[in-house]
């Protein structure tokens, strides 16, 4: 049996495992934090990259030091002792003030941004979105518009945005990398983000904060529109939804008499409030928080059985048969 030398063996694993680590270092990722889609972002991303310099720097002048120190002073057959210094006051002097001096370049501007990204003022004509975290879902609620939608974010590209916090169970976290800044969600406590978003594109998001069984499940969509396909977008959520017919109308009937109508809103026919609001499911383009793409097989897969799709999940099984699933997720589907 051949045995592959040692050196190939060694030259393999080495590239292999640089493979699996350009593999992972994708670039333009849905959630890459150095592709900044906003104002907030991009300040964020500067001071990243200046910390970033600034220790690539000193790590840099540390190893050419030790290089240098490992060949200078070396051990040599039969040399002498070298001089023991005991101490050394300007040494002593130079590594506590040049680490400080480092400290105090980083400090400035992380202290600068932090006041001005906490404390800013939201412009007058600022889109007002209250955002709330629930196991496991997202909530968004538009109060000047009087809409309300979940799980997926509509916002015009170039207008200023304020994001106001709320936390109505446990403790979340609003995380969209893009956009920047992650902030907790916090029950009792009113936490904001303001931002402007710089172009169009849909960006991903996630709840940073552990909050439960599905915690890793709890994902979300913000969707950037310039102004003109963003009130279109406003217009339709505010239009009541088309009358359905035929299969899709028997499961509104299905709806309207099943336990859906104690958690989820539909205008003209519920008025839940403990799950998502579904007037306009069917505009959305995921299921679930972001789990599945909604399509009628999923939805109805989800209504028949939602903790095969979603581990955790609290809405409960209703028991319907595989033709009432059907016929609901033909009703759903159709609320745009």
């Amino acid at each position: 049996m051949d045995l592959v030398p040692s050196g190939t063996l060694v030259v393999r694993v080495a590239l292999a495992a640089l493979v699996l680590l350009v593999g992972g270092c994708a670039w333009d990722g849905p959630m890459s934090t150095v592709v900044p889609g906003s104002d907030f972002a991009r300040a964020t991303l500067w001071l990243y990259a200046l910390i970033t310099w600034i220790t690539a720097v000193i790590g840099l002048l540390v190893f050419v030091v030790l290089l240098w120190i490992l060949v200078r002073f070396r051990a040599r057959p039969e040399a002498p002792l070298p001089a023991q210094i005991r101490g050394h006051t300007l040494m002593e002097i130079a590594w506590t003030i040049v680490p400080a001096l480092v400290l105090l370049v980083i400090a400035v501007p992380t202290i600068q941004l932090t006041f001005r990204t906490q404390g800013v003022a939201a412009p007058r004509d600022a889109l007002r979105v209250t955002v709330r975290g629930w196991q496991w879902w997202w909530e968004f609620r538009y109060p000047d518009l009087d809409v309300v939608t979940a799980n997926e974010l509509h916002l015009p590209v170039g207008r200023a945005v304020v994001l106001d916090l709320e936390g109505p169970d446990v403790i979340h976290s609003f995380w969209v990398p893009r956009l920047g800044g992650k902030r907790d969600v916090v029950p009792g406590r009113h936490n904001r983000i303001v931002l402007t978003p710089e172009r169009p594109g849909e960006h991903w998001g996630q709840c940073a904060e552990f909050c439960g069984a599905s915690h890793a499940n709890m994902g979300l969509r913000v969707i950037v529109q310039a102004s003109a396909e963003f009130d279109a977008w406003v217009a339709r959520q505010k239009a009541a939804p088309a009358e359905p017919a035929g299969l899709a109308a028997e499961g509104k009937a299905i709806f309207a008499r099943s336990a859906c109508v104690g958690c989820h809103t539909i205008a003209g026919v519920s008025g839940g409030v403990l799950g998502p609001n579904l007037s306009h499911f069917g505009g959305r383009t995921m299921l679930a928080a972001g789990m599945w793409p909604n399509t009628p097989d999923n939805v109805a897969a989800w209504v028949r059985d939602p903790q095969r799709l979603k581990p955790g999940v609290k809405m409960p099984d209703l028991g319907l048969t595989d033709e009432q699933a059907k016929a609901v997720a033909a009703y759903l589907t159709g609320l745009k």
